[in-house]
């Protein structure tokens, strides 16, 4: 760790300072006015205490490496940096109440994780500076960040540090963090659009009217006098500035990172090439200009600005909505709910920010409303839809005392609920957040299109300057248009971009099926899996039994009296046999026949009502025949003997043979590896299709199952429950848990199934191939495209205006390309 030796002086060397800029932040220094430091025995100059405070923190922790990487901010930091005191504005984030807010409980230790977002993030050396930074601050134990979505995700121990001293750390370093909440993310989102549609449009403005001016010089007009042309010339200079000032400003300052950061990463990113080609061309046609000969390329420059804005603007469009999924959960909350003052005494409601609702709190949601917190129903039952979470369509009872969860929709009576968790806390944050985790895993393909863009940017500004020195001897006057084409019409954004933008897409269509991807790779994964091992209960199956027959049907006893006469013994039991009964009554629209005599509950036996009896073989004192794959019998019984038996199947789960056909049309062998008897495991796989099966497995016989796959060369896909096939799921190479969102988390899935159905796994097989082929097509494009357009422009073939617009174009294919896999 480097040494950090302070000098807390002002200088007035006005020699020294003259022309000088901050070492953190870059502002020019006054001479009258700069504060210096010795930094690791080297004296540095700073505009301000809060910089000279920020360059010291990094110093003093070994991190002076970002100064080499980082990108250039002319933001200055407040004054109180220099001090270690929390100040008094973040303090309020320690109340339990915010904190019940922005954090979510993690394990037993009493560990806390929250999802921050960060502001002025440019480049990677920043993401790398606030990782860094973190992971030093005492009581951290997890940092993950996310350049694309502007988050961190940090797990931390409450009683180590706090919420408050974790924005402050932050802050120490030169940036801005708040806890994360969807609208203002959503806010953010909205003037990052705003921001980048205003370039757009004074680009625009700009290429229309230099364009106007230039029109004579396109139609060889010879009767304009010097004078006008003149004119016409400044006035295209002067719409040019604001074009490369500001429409321009974020390529060259991109630029400029990527050139300070290549003695770490050697390599350059793709707006090097763009900003030296504008560049080039605006210095060169001021010279012209002035010099009054040549061409002034004003109208080329204005051109290709507003082109590749206009690239990058639809690029933006694609992005935010394939990484929308969280803020789409998340703005589904309600700004406003209804709180009940001093419950039960009274039944006065106000309206309130949901921002400002409280654990313990009591709250009305009226019908047709949505749920705005985590809570538990203290009075009027209610039937809430719960599809956004779990995908269920139907609608469920909540009877006194059921938890009701934040963004469901309220649908009979206005409900009374105690909150127990708002904001980070809420199970929907909970989904949210696995959302979010998938973009934190960068997956193969992605990072090595990266890596080759880099690279490609090398060898493009080599080749350039060579093309450009050999027609300097062919050729002098084509030099200059030679290079700056060169430089233009490569495309390395459409290769950087090929990969990144169909995953960034296929993940927003999936997230729509009701697939939750956790991890980055999943899609890449899917492609090359060629063995599926399912569970049964709960994956395979529902886990919720059907009536399928009754049997024993007494002589003079009609079938549709005995369901009848035992959905009435049965009615108000919550047992899945008891709700099988009167689901199958409600199908055939029986009318429940009245009993003269009270339902007694006779404990691990059955139901009694007068004479009649309804339970087991054994109370009822018949033999049961074993039928292989069932769920279970009950028998009805009065004081005569047996009058019926009533046999219950699991039922498969609904998608089933959608999944099966579209993996044997890919010819990926499924398998059936399950915990129950292996005859009930034989049978379900008899019927369904399924030809490798084995029953009576324990969680680690699944895990060798998967091993001896594995090992054999195959790339295994499984699907379990999430909790009890945890091992399967950990050892697969792709693993999907069929279940309700956050709680599984813990199951260490690479995706979770929110719907009830396992259709939506097809699809994603489907749109995984189609992916695939979309990124095939991109990156063929784009190579296509350089190996045409780069020889071209080094033979004098292009200008500088057909190249940018052609290097403008060639990116707009590959987003619009990878665009189309949202309606898949």
């Amino acid at each position: 760790m480097s040494v950090v030796a302070v000098g807390l002086k002002k200088t007035r060397m006005m020699g020294e300072i003259l022309n000088s800029v901050c070492y953190h932040c870059g502002s020019p220094l006054l001479p009258s006015d700069a504060y210096t430091a010795d930094l690791g025995g080297v004296s540095r100059s700073f505009c301000c205490a809060g910089c000279m405070a920020i360059a010291q923190t990094i110093h003093g922790e070994g991190l002076e490496v970002f100064y080499a990487r980082r990108a250039q901010s002319s933001d200055k930091p407040a004054e109180y940096l220099v001090s270690n005191e929390i100040p008094a504005k973040l303090l309020p984030y320690d109340d339990p109440s915010l904190l019940g807010r922005f954090t979510r409980p993690l394990g037993e230790k009493g560990d806390l994780e929250t999802t921050l977002r960060l502001e002025k993030i440019r480049c990677a050396a920043c993401v790398w500076l606030c990782e860094q930074h973190l992971r030093h601050t005492i009581g951290v134990k997890e940092v993950q960040i996310n350049y694309v979505t502007q988050k961190v995700k940090i797990t931390f121990s409450s009683e180590q540090t706090s919420l408050a001293r974790l924005l402050f750390e932050i802050e120490r370093i030169g940036y801005e963090a708040w806890p994360f909440e969807p609208s203002l993310s959503l806010d953010r989102a909205k003037k990052e659009k705003r921001q980048l549609l205003t370039r757009l449009g004074v680009a625009l403005l700009g290429m229309m009217q230099v364009m106007m001016y230039a029109w004579p010089s396109y139609m060889g007009a010879n009767d304009i006098t010097v004078e006008y042309d003149l004119l016409l010339g400044w006035t295209s200079w002067a719409l040019t500035v604001p074009v490369m000032v500001y429409s321009a400003g974020p390529i060259f300052q991109a630029a400029w990172r990527s050139v300070r950061s290549f003695r770490q990463s050697r390599m350059l990113g793709m707006d090097v090439p763009i900003a030296l080609a504008l560049a080039l061309a605006f210095i060169a046609g001021t010279i012209n200009l002035i010099a009054g000969s040549g061409q002034s390329y004003f109208d080329s420059i204005t051109m290709f600005v507003a082109f590749i804005l206009a690239a990058r603007y639809v690029e933006l469009l694609a992005r935010q909505d394939a990484q929308g999924g969280a803020e789409a959960l998340a703005k589904q909350l309600p700004a406003t709910c209804e709180r009940v003052l001093d419950y039960p005494q009274s039944q006065q409601i106000e309206l309130v920010p949901v921002v400002n609702c409280r654990p313990e709190e009591i709250l009305r949601v009226p019908p047709g409303e949505v749920v705005p917190a985590d809570g538990v129903l203290i009075a009027c039952e209610s039937a809430v839809d719960e599809s956004l979470l779990t995908g269920e369509s139907k609608p469920i009872d909540k009877k006194i005392g059921d938890r009701i969860y934040a963004g469901t929709h309220n649908i009979l009576n206005p409900l009374i609920m105690r909150v127990e968790a708002v904001g980070q806390s809420t199970r929907i944050a909970g989904i949210a957040s696995l959302l979010d985790q998938a973009l934190l895993a960068k997956p193969l393909m992605v990072s090595l299109a990266e890596k080759w863009a880099g690279y490609f940017v090398g060898f493009l500004l080599l080749g350039a300057f060579l093309s450009s020195a050999i027609w300097l001897y062919i050729d002098p006057s084509k030099a200059w248009i030679v290079l700056v084409s060169v430089l233009v019409a490569s495309c390395p954004c459409a290769l950087s971009l090929a990969v990144p933008t169909a995953m960034a897409a296929a993940q927003g269509a999936v997230t729509r099926l009701g697939l939750l991807v956790v991890r980055g790779h999943v899609m890449e994964g899917l492609v090359k899996a060629n063995d599926l091992v399912l569970d049964k209960t709960g994956t395979l199956t529902m886990g919720k039994p059907e009536l399928q027959e009754i049997v024993n049907l007494r002589t003079g006893y009609r079938r549709e009296d005995a369901l009848a006469l035992a959905a009435a013994i049965e009615a108000g039991q919550r047992h899945p046999l008891a709700l099988s009964l009167l689901r199958a009554t409600e199908l055939e629209n029986l009318a429940l026949p009245v009993l003269s005599d009270p339902v007694r509950n006779q404990l691990g036996k059955g139901l009694s009502s007068g004479s009649y009896r309804l339970g087991s073989s054994t109370w009822i004192g018949v033999h049961q025949n074993a039928e292989i794959g069932q769920y279970g019998q009950v028998h009805l019984a009065d004081a005569q003997g047996l009058i019926a038996s009533f046999v219950f199947l699991d039922t498969p789960r609904l998608g089933l043979e959608d999944l099966l056909a579209t993996a044997r049309s890919r010819n990926i062998a499924v398998h059936l590896v399950s915990g129950d008897d292996p005859a009930t495991v034989a049978w379900w796989a008899e019927r369904v299709g399924i030809k490798s099966y084995r029953g009576g497995c324990t969680p680690e016989d699944k895990y060798d199952y998967i091993e001896r796959l594995q090992k054999a060369g195959r790339f295994v896909w499984a699907i379990g429950d999430g909790v009890n096939d945890a091992p399967l799921l950990a050892r697969a190479d792709i693993s999907i848990a069929v279940g309700a969102g956050a709680p599984l988390a813990s199951a260490g899935a690479d995706a979770i199934l929110t719907a009830s159905s396992l259709e939506p796994l097809s699809k994603v097989l489907l749109l995984a191939d189609k992916t695939q082929m979309v990124i095939k097509e991109n990156l063929i494009w784009a190579l296509i495209y350089n190996l045409v357009a780069i020889p071209a422009a080094m033979m004098g073939l292009v200008n500088p205006w057909v190249a940018g617009v052609g290097m403008s174009l060639s990116s707009l294919a590959v987003t619009l390309n990878a665009w189309r896999l949202r309606k898949a």
